[in-house]
């Protein structure tokens, strides 16, 4: 047994080491992406300009919209891009700040690493310091009034002011609060839901300047009318049936032969289309709408029908317009006209009108009563702009919306990060075992957010930090929680006074996310790659290509003539 015991040793050691190399290997990855996004953080961020698949550039310093753009082949990389995904599905906002925690979590593992610390223990550190974390979130949270609409602005301007829009002052903010507010549906017991992506459509429209844009009660999509000559184009309160049904001749399912025996027969067989036809606009015009919208298409005979009657009409509408629609102005979609009941006409629309911006026509349902579904229309100078704007106006929705969930609200400027760090320095003392350093590390990788911030606005970062860390006693002790940096100038400020704010909802999940994730990449102890294709069984390998070397040239068989 002696003999074989120096073997197994080397075995073990050797696995040690290569599980080592992973673990650096994963490490430097992720460090590599939270490199490439650090820069983007607080209010003196810089702009990455990237070129998208299609060859378009794209200027932003979102960093959700900069990591979908980066191809990265290594799989530690991806998943950390997957971060920011993640947070920008589940809260919207705190995307780079996600990626920026967690690389530097993994920085601090990597010490441990190479002291041979089992990625277990490292881990189980990890996750004690994110349920301290979360109970110092929840000693240091302050309740917000969600109809104080001052306190709202002063919140969603915050998240917004590292952005590019931050120069515009408080118009995205009251954009996002106005479409939030519309869109919020009350679900009870002080529940408010807010479905942003169904309800909230925003239409980009070049042109005009940015102080243009508003939130319209109702909704505007990019069509005319089907027979412009003859439909009005402009109707006040008007009464309006909504289709989910073709008004044309139905054609069979599968392709259909029909055997004519006299010429009469075609005829009646053209006559009983427009019969139909007529029946579908008779039961249509029975409730006497003013406007028809369909999802499918109209016949030239129904749009007869329809301009006699004085109905405006609109086809080929997309489903979710459609959706809005019914939920702005009270209607019901139907999907045979011959069910249609006064209930489904929708008549809480104030004002229906075409109008013509820039080349194209667009369709306003507006002054709805008490609307339940809004858009958002962004004028800029070009389309670039407008893009960078709307990624901008979706973060300040999805703040406004986490507020109306969860009205708490925690001091912004890295001054959440700093309590949290010092509050778990100060408890790392009583942990106990070889877990008192890993988690002693964690504490000191939250101040990674303000750390960037200084860095960010040009400041001596060491004294800034060194400034910041001898407040850490009152931080520790939740007296000064507020104290942190103000990312435009600099300044070591009470964030109360300067409004700076951060959504709790957004806070939590980013520290959740951030440190799963750092988690979840120390445990993996090799990368096996399983994209080798599959062979038939029986099948050679395929033979490598040979190059051909000068002396081959010689050997070759001459081909008789």
């Amino acid at each position: 047994m002696a003999l074989n015991a120096p073997v197994l040793v080397l075995k073990d050691s050797l696995k040690r080491e290569s599980g080592t190399k992973v673990h650096h290997a994963n490490i430097q990855a992720a460090k590599a992406v939270a490199d490439i996004i650090r820069t983007t953080l607080g209010p003196r961020s810089m702009l990455k300009m990237l070129l998208d698949a299609s060859g378009g550039i794209v200027v932003t310093n979102d960093g959700n919209a900069i990591l979908r753009e980066i191809d990265i082949a290594h799989p530690a990389a991806k998943s950390m891009i997957e971060l920011s995904r993640t947070q920008d599905e589940e809260v919207g906002d705190g995307t780079t700040s996600v990626i920026v925690l967690a690389g530097e979590m993994l920085h601090v593992a990597e010490a441990f690493i190479d002291k041979h610390y089992h990625p277990t223990v490292i881990c189980r550190a990890y996750t004690k310091a994110l349920e301290d974390a979360l109970a110092v979130l929840d000693k240091i949270a302050m309740p917000v009034d969600v109809n104080d609409r001052a306190a709202m602005l002063g919140l969603v301007k915050s998240s917004i002011g590292t952005k590019f829009t931050g120069q515009f002052g408080d118009l995205i903010a009251d954009l996002a609060i106005d479409a939030t507010t519309t869109a919020g549906v009350d679900l009870g017991q002080g529940m408010r839901e807010v479905d942003i992506k169904k309800y909230i459509k925003v239409e980009k429209v070049p042109g005009g300047q940015l102080e243009d844009s508003r939130v319209l009660k109702g909704v505007m999509f990019n069509k005319d009318v089907v027979a412009p000559g003859k439909m009005r184009r402009k109707i006040v309160n008007p009464r309006i049936i909504l289709l989910d049904c073709p008004v044309e001749y139905k054609k069979g399912e599968n392709q259909t032969n029909a055997e004519l025996m006299k010429e009469e027969d075609w005829q009646v067989l053209l006559e009983m289309e427009e019969e139909y036809i007529k029946n579908l606009c008779v039961q249509i015009l029975k409730f006497k709408p003013d406007l028809v919208v369909t999802e499918k298409g109209l016949s030239d005979l129904a749009i007869h029908y329809l301009s006699k009657a004085g109905v405006s009409a609109i086809r080929r509408l997309r489903k979710t317009d459609n959706n809005r629609i019914a939920k702005a102005c009270g209607a019901v979609i139907v999907n045979r006209p011959e069910e249609l009941q006064e209930s489904d006409v929708g008549t809480r629309a104030g004002l229906f009108e075409v109008k013509k911006i820039g080349d194209e026509f667009f369709t306003f349902i507006v002054d709805c009563k008490d609307p339940k579904a809004c858009t958002v229309l962004l004028r800029g100078a070009s389309k670039d702009v407008l893009n960078e704007v709307e990624r901008n106006l979706q973060d300040a929705m999805s703040v406004a919306r986490n507020i109306l969930k969860n009205p708490k609200l925690l001091p912004g400027g890295g001054a959440t990060e700093l309590t949290v760090s010092a509050a778990l320095k100060q408890k790392s003392s009583s942990v106990e075992g070889v877990e008192k350093w890993p988690y002693e590390a964690a504490a000191l990788a939250f101040e990674a957010i303000p750390r960037t911030l200084a860095q960010n606005c040009g400041l001596n970062v060491i004294r800034i930090m060194t400034q910041l860390q001898g407040k850490d006693m009152l931080h520790a002790n939740g007296e000064n929680a507020w104290v942190g940096i103000d990312g435009r100038s600099g300044d070591i400020v009470d964030m109360k006074e300067r409004k700076i704010w951060d959504s709790y909802s957004v806070k939590a999940q980013t520290f959740k996310t951030a440190i799963e994730a750092a988690c979840m990449l120390l445990r993996i102890d090799d990368i096996v790659s399983g994209i080798k294709k599959k062979q038939a069984p029986g099948a050679s390998a395929p033979k490598q290509p040979q190059i051909e070397q000068e002396g081959d040239a010689d050997n070759e068989q001459m081909i008789p003539e």
